[in-house]
């Protein structure tokens, strides 16, 4: 392959994940729009409200690990190199940070709803 091609990447997500891939892609964008909409009316970040989130972040990062091993033909015993070492940590970051933004955001939301009905 010497070329980067994002459509091949697309298309081996795509069978790794089905229908599924949608829903997580449309959960993402739709979580940092509602992130940013929630920063730009608030003008701050909640401490509380964060951290809570990130605590709700820890699961978010194990519920992605568990989503690799059931979409890969892999388990955690075939990870040899450092790489795939660091692969594993790339993926609970990516679960954990999404997974903070969509709790920090839909309790955010929350509140702002059940202040002003």
């Amino acid at each position: 392959m010497k070329e980067f091609d994002p459509l091949v990447i697309l298309a081996v997500f795509q069978e790794m994940l089905g229908i599924w891939l949608w829903v997580l892609l449309l959960l993402a964008v739709g979580g940092v729009v509602a992130f940013l909409a929630l920063w730009i009316r608030e003008r701050h970040l909640v401490s509380r409200r964060l951290v809570q989130s990130e605590a709700v972040g820890l699961l978010g990062g194990v519920l992605a690990l568990v989503i690799m091993a059931k979409v890969s033909s892999s388990g955690f015993t075939d990870a040899g190199g450092p790489l795939d070492w660091l692969l594993i940590g790339v993926i609970y970051g990516i679960g954990f940070i999404g997974t903070v933004i969509l709790v920090y955001a839909f309790m955010g939301w929350w509140d702002q709803f059940r202040r002003h009905p």
